[in-house]
Parts: C-alpha cells; sequence; structure tokens
C-alpha cells in the first residue's frame, strides 16, 4: 500500500511538472507569434491609401516622411525627391471644403468620383482617403505601401502608434527608457542593500536583527501602486525643487522608487545568503590575525558571492518589469532621454498603459506584444551576464 501511495505521488508529481513545462512553452510561443505578425502589417492604415496626381514623381515614402507631410513640417515635393511643388495634403473630412453636398449627393454616392477628380487635377495634393473611394485607379499615382519593417520598429526613435495615415512604432524611446530607469535603480539599490545586508548579517545583535528582519520583508508585500503614490506625493515635488525643474515627474523619481521596490528583495536574500558562510571559515579567518571587516571583505562576501547575485538578479527583474509606480512618476513621455532628469517612459508602463485600448490583432496590439518579447529577451540577457560574472568572481575566489 505505501509503495502504491508513492507511486501515485510520484504520478502527480511528474504530471504537474509537464503540465507547468508545456504551459509555459504554450504561453511564450503565443507571445512570439503575436508579436512577429506585426512585421507583416502594411505601413498606411488598412483599407486606406495615399493617392497623388499622376504627374508626381515619388513612389515611396518612409512612416516617418509621411508623419512628417501630415504634420505639415514637409511641405514641398522637392525635399522628398520630387518636383518643385508645395504639398496639399487632403483627407476626407476636408471635401466639403472643395464641393457643396449638392455636388456629392444626399448619401455621399458621388464622393468616390468627386475626390479621384480632385487628385486628377491637382498636382501637389496626396490625400489620404479610403481605398473604395478611387473609383478610377489608372487615373492616379499611389504611394507604395510596404509592410512595417525591422529597421523601422527597433531604429525608430518615436512611439505614436494611433498616427493616421501611418503609425510610428519606434522602440527606441521605450528600451532607452527601461534601461536609463533600472540602470539607475540598481546603482541606488545595489550599495544601500548590500550594506544593510552585511549590518544584519556580521554586525548587529540578534535583538535588533530580529526586529529589523521582519519589517525589511514586510515592505515586499506593499503594492506597487503604494509606492506609486509615495513617489508621487514626496520623491516628484522633492526632485522639482531640489533640481528647479518645471516638473517632477522624470527618471530620476522613476529610479527612487525603484530602488526603494527592489530594496527588500536585495537585502533578504544577500542576508540569507551571508549567514550561510561556514561559522568555522569567519573563525579561521579571524584566528590567522585578520579584522572582522577583512573577513567579511576577503571570506563572508567572496563565499555568497552567489546569494548576493541571485539577490541583485531578482532586484533587476522587479526595476525592469514594474509597471503601475513607474508609471505614476515618470511623466509617461515616449522621447529618448539625454539626463535622469527628464521625463521617460519604459516598456512594462506602455504595455499596462495601452494594451486595453489597442483593437485586437492590430499592428498596435502586436506591437505591445513585441514589446513584452523585447523585455523578455533584456531580463534574458541581464541574468546571464550576471551569472557569467558571478560564475568567474567565484572562480577566483578558489
Amino acid at each position: 500500500m505505501k509503495k502504491v501511495l508513492e507511486r501515485i505521488i510520484e504520478g502527480v508529481l511528474t504530471c504537474s511538472g509537464f503540465v507547468t513545462s508545456i504551459t509555459i512553452l504554450l504561453i511564450v510561443l503565443f507571445l512570439f507569434t503575436e508579436a512577429f505578425g506585426l512585421f507583416k502589417s502594411k505601413v498606411i492604415e488598412e483599407g486606406y491609401v495615399l493617392a497623388l496626381n499622376k504627374t508626381n514623381k515619388v513612389s515611396v515614402l518612409s512612416p516617418e516622411q509621411i508623419k512628417d507631410v501630415f504634420d505639415e513640417e514637409i511641405t514641398n515635393w522637392k525635399e522628398l525627391g520630387g518636383d518643385d511643388l508645395p504639398i496639399r495634403v487632403f483627407r476626407l473630412e476636408d471635401i466639403t471644403q472643395y464641393y457643396t453636398e449638392e455636388e456629392l449627393g444626399a448619401a455621399y454616392e458621388y464622393a468616390g468620383d468627386k475626390i479621384t477628380e480632385l487628385v486628377e487635377k491637382t498636382p501637389g495634393i496626396v490625400a489620404f482617403v479610403p481605398q473604395k473611394f478611387i473609383v478610377h485607379p489608372d487615373a492616379v499615382h499611389f504611394i507604395e505601401d510596404n509592410t512595417i519593417s525591422v529597421k523601422d520598429v527597433f531604429a525608430g526613435a518615436e512611439w505614436f502608434p494611433t498616427a493616421t495615415p501611418a503609425a510610428q512604432f519606434g522602440f527606441l524611446p521605450l528600451i532607452t527608457g527601461t534601461l536609463w530607469v533600472s540602470l539607475f535603480a540598481i546603482l541606488f539599490a545595489l550599495p544601500f542593500g548590500l550594506s544593510v545586508s552585511i549590518y544584519m548579517s556580521e554586525v548587529a545583535n540578534p535583538k535588533v536583527r530580529n526586529w529589523l528582519k521582519p519589517i525589511i520583508e514586510l515592505l515586499s508585500g506593499i503594492p506597487s501602486v503604494v509606492y506609486g503614490f509615495f513617489g508621487l506625493i514626496v520623491i516628484v515635488p522633492m526632485i522639482q525643487n531640489v533640481f528647479n525643474l518645471s516638473v517632477g515627474e522624470s527618471g530620476l523619481a522613476g529610479s527612487i522608487v525603484l530602488a526603494i521596490m527592489a530594496l527588500p528583495t536585495i537585502i533578504t536574500v544577500t542576508e540569507d545568503a551571508m549567514r550561510n558562510c561556514p561559522r568555522s571559515m569567519r573563525e579561521a579567518s579571524l584566528a590567522l590575525g585578520a579584522t572582522q571587516w577583512q573577513t567579511i571583505y576577503k571570506v563572508v562576501i567572496p563565499y555568497s558571492i552567489s546569494g548576493i547575485t541571485s539577490g541583485v538578479v531578482l532586484g533587476i527583474g522587479r526595476a525592469i518589469g514594474e509597471t503601475m509606480a513607474v508609471l505614476m512618476v515618470t511623466g509617461n513621455a515616449a522621447v529618448i532621454p539625454t539626463t535622469i532628469l527628464e521625463p521617460l517612459r519604459t516598456i512594462p508602463a506602455t504595455i499596462a498603459a495601452e494594451l486595453g485600448e489597442a483593437p485586437a490583432g492590430g499592428p498596435h496590439y502586436q506591437a505591445l506584444f513585441l514589446l513584452g518579447v523585447v523585455l523578455f529577451f533584456i531580463t534574458l540577457i541581464i541574468n546571464f551576464s550576471v551569472e557569467y560574472i558571478s560564475s568567474k568572481g567565484l572562480k577566483r575566489s578558489k
């Protein structure tokens, strides 16, 4: 009976492990499948075209150029390789400026003919209209509608997924914002976390440690939105006053909040790793004449480097993957930051803020999934890098 029970338990555990592994694999597969669908989407909004006069020589425009044309930052076709003609932008809602309601028809049944006629007789026009309104395609010239390229996404400097006629899916502002905030968060958190861990493990008396440890562990259970409120009410105004900024929402505010959130993880894991260092090693070091601080630096830390690395990795993971707290204090501006005092936006904050509004299956939706893939690889690279550095340090300490 005992053997049968053991086999049942063994089978349940094996099945649980197998189901968990398959589930994780399917989640990753779903993430990648949804993400890479972005590169099959067209640059121009689905169902629409950019129609030009037949005499216009311009055939290809990048998403950035299309945006600049419709924002009237580019006003002459000469700037795009065409003739020296002023650009006249036309959208469907502009049609009443050219034709009366009688000419368009009661149900706008003549709108297609009128739009095609307008494009035919206006040399510098660029018309952003539904494709069905171009009733005579041979009478006009179309801008080529290519698929979104890898370069447009990963080298693009603008994130404007709702722009028309061509959405902007540049990841550079979001990637740099994420790395910028995470880097400074770890620079703030690591020295403090390591110092507190050393104090609790090697210096503090048992009473102080037993009182301090539960308080630090309790900080891990505080919801991230509470940290966000604290940052918004305390840290943001403080940064604004200290640095004399127009707004206090900045990368520095996000870094400080993330550092505070990462501290409990770093302190708890690192302190536990240091306390696992055998007492005999400490006593041997002291017996050879080393001071307490020399013992900590030469014996305890090298022996505990694996646990310290784990604490750092978990802290970095908390910093990179955080959403609400960062969204509340960083200003949520999708621009490439040049200093830590500027507003910025991170990848997790973007996904959290926009996924609910993105049409399922559309380019915006797919771009957010691709951001999830980028975040996955950033975390993976950091984990491998820290483990590699840790293993090198461990070899040198032997």
